[in-house]
């Protein structure tokens, strides 16, 4: 019995030794194809590159309130922390003495003003009385003239006569005199005064120009004005639309010399981004930036460059990219750490897949050369937009390998690995 099992189990044997030895002639199993290698032809392209640096968010400024008032506070409405509006009142200081001291002034004015126009005044009709003397006088010399002529008074009379004329003549110049100087009630200074005491004196007459009842009454009001201005400040306004940092007055409290509030304003903010001595090079005034938030991705704001600062520090390669974000609402707190991406100038040439480079340095890549064989070329990165990137090095119309990490080596043969012509697994994009 054993002896008749055993050449059928010997030929089951030998057939599968000659399945295998089939197989390793070929090196590839029954309807297996060589994987395909994936190629892409250097065409001429643009790119819009971009540039992701990190950094953190900065106040669009810091306001520093003071008070030069002499007056404690009456009222604090904000805290530290609070948000505020321009415009909204943040303080206010007691104004109860300014006030009297106000009220005292406006009194006065009015004292002066009533003072300066009775003066006026009087200067008005002691002119216009020294006036009708000296009329009536030379009216008088002129009939003693006549008189004299015809032999009825003595010289000695008409004499007397001509001395009263010039008496009044001086008389009436020093009353004009005193008029100018004490000035009149039509000037630009007139306090407040009922229309008929204007007309009143008015009528009298008057004479134009600043003079001494002018200049004492501007001074007055000059005075009340001061206080006025003193009292509005005494309300505290917050200037911009910000968050409220620092708070150093309470109610019952003097504000003296120091800095009674900081806010600072982030309606909009900076983000200050750090960038390398390469990068100041490829952003440019203007350019739109993308910030988001580490650890918050689908948040997202919008900004602009507006400038690249010089060093951090003396003698550092680091520079700050200074980025304006308009629309910020208060939601980006100052020292925020966040992530910008930067558009930068688009860029034309010839463009290779980003994933064909062999190095983190970007410089070398294979191409299929003659007869199928990888060949090396050293290139130079000018710009990527992370898909695909212009070099220099290659010339258009070459058929690099796409895909750098595949383990291939210059002078490999590629036709080894049964290359396809008929374009399967390979990019055919141009670039």
């Amino acid at each position: 019995m054993i002896r008749r099992l055993v050449p059928p189990l010997v030929a089951v044997i030998l057939v599968a030794a000659c399945s295998g030895h089939h197989r390793g002639r070929g090196g590839y199993g029954t309807g297996a194809s060589p994987a395909p290698i994936p190629t892409a032809v250097a065409s001429r392209t643009t790119v819009h590159p971009t540039l992701t640096i990190s950094g953190i968010i900065a106040p669009y400024q810091n306001v520093m309130i003071t008070s030069d008032l002499t007056e404690p506070a009456d009222d604090v409405y904000v805290n530290e922390g609070d948000r505020v509006h321009a415009g909204e009142v943040i303080a206010v200081l007691d104004t109860a003495d300014l006030r009297a001291e106000l009220a005292s002034d406006v009194a006065n004015t009015s004292h002066t003003y009533y003072g300066g126009v009775l003066s006026i005044q009087q200067g008005v009709y002691t002119v216009r009385q020294d006036r009708v003397t000296l009329h009536t006088d030379q009216i008088n010399l002129e009939r003693d003239e006549a008189l004299f002529r015809e032999g009825y008074i003595s010289r000695q009379t008409v004499d007397g006569q001509i001395n009263t004329v010039n008496t009044d003549r001086q008389a009436l110049a020093s009353a004009i005199s005193n008029m100018r100087a004490n000035g009149n009630i039509n000037g630009s200074w007139t306090p407040q005064l009922s229309s008929s005491a204007v007309n009143d004196v008015s009528q009298a007459g008057s004479i134009n120009g600043t003079g001494l009842q002018a200049s004492a009454i501007a001074q007055a009001e000059a005075q009340a004005q001061q206080i006025r201005v003193s009292i509005a400040k005494a309300t505290i306004y917050s200037p911009v639309e910000g968050t409220v940092v620092n708070r150093n007055i309470n109610p019952g409290q003097y504000p003296g010399a120091a800095t009674i509030f900081v806010i600072q304003e982030d309606d909009k903010v900076f983000a200050e981004l750090n960038a390398s001595s390469a990068d100041v090079f490829q952003i440019t005034k203007g350019s739109p930036v993308t910030m988001t938030i580490p650890g918050s991705p689908g948040v997202r704001y919008t900004g602009t460059v507006i400038g690249v600062l010089g060093q951090v520090s003396p003698g550092s390669t680091n520079f700050t990219v200074k980025v304006l974000i308009p629309r910020a609402n208060g939601r980006l707190v100052a020292g925020l750490p966040v992530t910008g991406t930067i558009a930068l100038a688009p860029t034309t040439g010839i463009g290779v897949p980003t994933t064909s480079f062999l190095d983190d340095s970007h410089s070398t890549l294979l191409y299929v050369g003659k007869n199928d064989t990888a060949e090396l070329a050293k290139v130079t990165e000018v710009a990527s937009d992370g898909t695909t990137s212009i070099v220099t090095g290659v010339p258009a119309g070459t058929k690099v390998i796409s895909n750098g990490q595949l383990g291939y080596t210059a002078g490999q043969s590629l036709s080894q690995v049964a290359l396809p012509s008929n374009g399967s697994g390979q990019h055919h994009g141009r670039f």
